[in-house]
């Protein structure tokens, strides 16, 4: 018998704490008349209260040049109350005890809490306002991507709080396309220098690369070829369902790659619009009994389920790997990366491969919530939509212009300052100097500003250029499942109590199977019996699926 379930909710991490507050009696109305779906038109306050987080580097808001000059293009004055410690407890203090600010910045409200203060009519519906005469500058972005309107938009319809988000992708290098630079989260790569010495083409199938691997191994490549010590050839080396550099990219060649995500590690979504977990399909099965043959003979890293990132470069810089997976190359394999090139996506045993694309960059509303006590919310969000400027926004996430963006280039787009001239200058590192200078809040990021407005880091363009030029040709659906999707406070209960049971369940399967062999069709039935009884597979299915459904509804109206 299921255990009795006891419901509950806390505050996200960054706003710690249990305390909770009374419903209003009428949600819909709150101290100021503020009736949600209806702009308030008094704009007779120009002084106002903001109450946040700030990073511990910052300098005091007060004295921000970008804010100032800001605030009176604006019109307005803002009395900054922002703090690195204690934040969630004043926060909490000030929502409770109903001494509030006109606005909260920086906090990180969850979705579930900005829901719960929408409707209690602590925090003012802001969609009348999202408006060319408003906001001109972000009701252009929502205009333009819809899907960032459906990631703050409430499961009551309603949006509380404004838009912010980094999103680093493939339209930052001029790509047509914009894809998250976490769309392929591992690329593989192989020691070409073995294949050459050995004779061999770089794998083109799944089957190809174990041939590959067996003669890695019994040929002894690492000493054999870099003068190691006998028998310290690791055929192939990853970790287990890690991120960017698991084992998952291989499992393509059957159709998936169930990539660790924010979401259920192997919840997809299909073209139709329908969600399933690709951890009860044939072709789930199919591949980890493939794969256990590889690691039976020795050709995976039997370390593989229990090392940490710091052991598998430990390895592969040595010489010893002729596989692995990670984003670079260079990161990896050390002074031996000129010796490996990327693998591509490898056809499996039935000549077919498909790539589960991921996103990334998520959108949240929990960045800038404007309470009841705002008398002229109008005045405030003139200020805020100033922060939707491509050279705004550049400047309140790294620093001004003329402190951290020194010149610019040829096209127009600003360089920012090198490590050596910020400690020049400053005599601190660029990374500390954007500390001191960041503000938090909603600042969006969107992929184009990076070829418009400046530039984006080399390391970030070598990723993102890998990509769109090596990886995304293997791809044949780019449809994924949002990061952002909102839930509301019963489904975000049912994924944190089925969730890690889950999610826990599946990966310690699959581990034992890969290990040990399986499944039998009985082992396998059970499997699914526990998944669905136990963990609460059905009531996830459901539980994201209509999330998806609200989600995509709201992006094409």
């Amino acid at each position: 018998m299921e255990k009795t379930r006891i419901w509950k909710r806390f505050m996200p991490c960054t706003v710690a704490g249990t305390m909770m507050l009374s419903l209003a009696a009428c949600g819909n109305v709150n101290s100021t008349n503020e009736v949600r779906g209806t702009a308030n038109t008094d704009t007779s306050q120009t002084e106002f209260d903001i109450m946040g987080g700030m990073s511990a580097l910052s300098t005091d808001y007060n004295d921000k040049i970008v804010l100032n000059q800001l605030q009176e293009a604006a019109g307005i004055q803002i009395k900054w109350n922002c703090m690195s410690e204690s934040l969630g407890e004043q926060v909490n203090i000030s929502i409770a005890g109903g001494e509030l600010p006109d606005a909260f910045i920086g906090v990180g409200f969850s979705n579930y809490d900005i829901s719960r203060y929408g409707d209690d009519g602590t925090f003012i519906d802001l969609t009348p306002y999202l408006t060319e005469e408003y906001m001109p500058n972000l009701s252009k972005i929502l205009e333009e991507n819809p899907d960032i309107r459906s990631a703050i938009t409430m499961d009551d319809g309603y949006i509380y709080g404004l838009p912010a988000g980094e999103r680093m992708g493939t339209a930052g290098i001029g790509a047509e396309e914009d894809y998250s630079i976490y769309t392929i989260p591992q690329f593989a790569m192989i020691n070409k220098a073995w294949l050459d010495d050995l004779g061999l083409e770089v794998p083109t199938t799944l089957d190809e690369l174990h041939d590959a691997l067996k003669a890695f191994k019994d040929n002894d490549m690492s000493a054999k070829y870099y003068g190691n010590a006998p028998g310290t050839t690791i055929p192939m080396s990853t970790g287990f369902d890690e991120w960017c550099w698991g084992q998952n990219i291989f499992y393509a060649g059957f159709g998936f790659t169930n990539w660790p995500n924010d979401v259920c590690n192997d919840l997809v979504l299909r073209d139709d619009g329908k969600v399933e977990f690709v951890c009860v399909t044939d072709q789930y099965r199919d591949a980890i009994t493939y794969f256990h043959d590889w690691y039976a003979e020795g050709l995976m890293d039997i370390e593989m389920f229990s090392q940490d990132s710091t052991q598998l470069i430990a390895k592969c810089s040595q010489g010893y790997v002729g596989v692995s997976t990670w984003w670079y190359i260079e990161e990896v394999m050390g002074d031996y990366a000129e010796d490996y090139v990327f693998l591509p996506i490898l056809d499996g045993p039935d000549g077919t491969h498909n790539v589960t694309v991921r996103t990334g960059g998520g959108i949240n509303s929990g960045q800038l919530n404007i309470t009841k006590a705002c008398k002229s919310p109008a005045n405030l969000l003139k200020f805020f939509d100033m922060w939707y400027n491509p050279e705004i926004v550049m400047q309140l996430h790294y620093g001004p212009i003329g402190v951290y963006f020194t010149e610019q280039d040829e096209n127009g787009v600003w360089l920012s300052i090198t490590d050596e001239e910020s400690r020049e200058r400053y005599g601190k590192g660029s990374g500390e100097l954007k500390g001191e200078q960041e503000v938090f809040g909603p600042k969006l990021i969107l992929s184009e500003y990076y070829l418009t407005t400046f530039k984006m880091e080399d390391r970030a363009i070598e990723r993102l250029t890998d990509l769109n030029e090596f990886w995304m040709p293997y791809v044949s659906s780019t449809t994924t499942y949002p990061v952002d999707c909102v839930f509301t406070g019963r489904e975000l209960d049912d994924i944190d109590w089925y969730k890690s049971d889950f999610e826990t369940t599946v990966r310690e399967q699959e581990g034992l199977w890969l290990k040990n062999g399986g499944p039998t069709d009985a082992e396998w039935e059970s499997y699914i019996e526990r998944l669905r009884k136990k963990c609460g597979m059905d009531k996830l299915l459901k539980v994201y699926q209509e999330a998806y459904d609200r989600y995509a509804g709201v992006g094409n109206k």
